[in-house]
């Protein structure tokens, strides 16, 4: 089953989409108030929808030309919705980010990048109920900087590149004893900086402190193993840049499972009521291969069993003239 939230004459819909179609789900304003509905009368998804009911048939390929489709998670509060994710979790992830970092280590020595993803190879997917080796993990931001679909991905001003990173991300709400719940997983470009990146390692930080899209589905239920999709840009309505990228745990040094004890392992990340949106990673990057994007360009990341692209165009935000002022008090 797949859900997603869309803009409607009465106001916001909740739509759960499968092989019988996609219908409005009744009394239901957003999917996160369906898992807390979920949550507490300890169904899955897919009975809560099922006890909301199923109503209006939605053409969802309608709603998408007609810019109706949102973001298939938020928060009311945005604050209390956080961005996060993890890097050098696929095979073959390394080998880009190596050759970024090469520079700066002597070439007798692996670099901290080649180091981490071996430790991940060797011990990121551990036995059940076992705790495997931590991966490197990033803070990207709030929902304020959470981007649905269609939307332009902002570059900051002072942003020395903005290059899209094909992916996958888990969508979480944490219930009331501060048990976190996979709602499910969604399409996602998780937009970084990777020329500040590539200058120093350690600017890493800065360069993920960006915006990120989310395609418009979130699929529930047990994530597939091998997921397979295609990474492109097009520029003036012509394809500059063109990539398969593979995703999902047969694809990854991790599991899921292993990544996501790492993260909410932190008593931060288990506040009751809270949305996380966390970015597992990917190894194609049109960085890698001599991309330099540009305003107006478009981000196109396609994969089944998704049935909606997530199409991002790139926007330059002004540049701000001196540094950012602090006052006194």
């Amino acid at each position: 089953m797949r859900l997603l939230q869309l803009r409607a004459e009465e106001g916001r819909q909740v739509v759960a989409a499968d092989e019988g179609g996609a219908h409005v789900v009744n009394g239901v304003r957003s999917v996160r108030e369906l898992a807390l509905r979920a949550i507490e009368a300890g169904q899955s998804l897919a009975q809560a929808v099922e006890t909301a009911g199923r109503g209006a048939v939605v053409d969802l390929a309608a709603a998408a030309a007609e810019g109706r489709l949102l973001a298939p998670i938020d928060h009311d509060d945005p604050a209390h919705l956080i961005l996060s994710g993890t890097g050098l979790t696929h095979l073959g992830s390394a080998e880009g980010r190596d050759k970024m970092h090469r520079a700066a280590a002597e070439a007798t020595h692996q670099t901290d990048s080649m180091r981490m993803f071996l430790e991940g190879v060797e011990g990121g997917k551990p036995a059940a109920g076992a705790v495997g080796q931590q991966p490197e993990w990033f803070y990207k931001g709030d929902g304020s900087q959470l981007v649905g679909p269609g939307e332009p991905l902002p570059m900051p001003g002072f942003a020395q590149d903005g290059g899209e990173e094909p992916e996958l991300a888990g969508i979480y709400l944490i219930g009331p004893d501060g048990t976190p719940h996979r709602i499910g997983i969604a399409l996602a470009n998780e937009f970084s900086d990777h020329v500040t990146e590539r200058h120093n390692y350690l600017w890493l930080a800065h360069s993920k402190l960006r915006s990120a899209a989310l395609g418009p589905e979130i699929l529930t239920g047990t994530p597939p193993a091998d997921v397979r999709g295609t990474s492109r840009i097009r520029r003036d309505g012509e394809v500059l840049w063109e990539k398969p990228f593979l995703s999902g745990e047969a694809n990854m040094s991790h599991t899921l499972a292993n990544l996501e004890h790492h993260h909410f392992k932190y008593d931060l990340f288990r506040r009751p009521g809270d949305v996380h949106v966390h970015f597992f990673g990917t190894a194609t990057l049109s960085f890698s291969d001599g991309i330099a994007t540009q305003e107006g360009d478009v981000f196109e990341i396609e994969a089944a069993p998704f049935t909606l692209p997530l199409r991002s165009p790139l926007s330059r935000e002004a540049a701000r003239e001196g540094a950012t002022g602090v006052k006194v008090l």
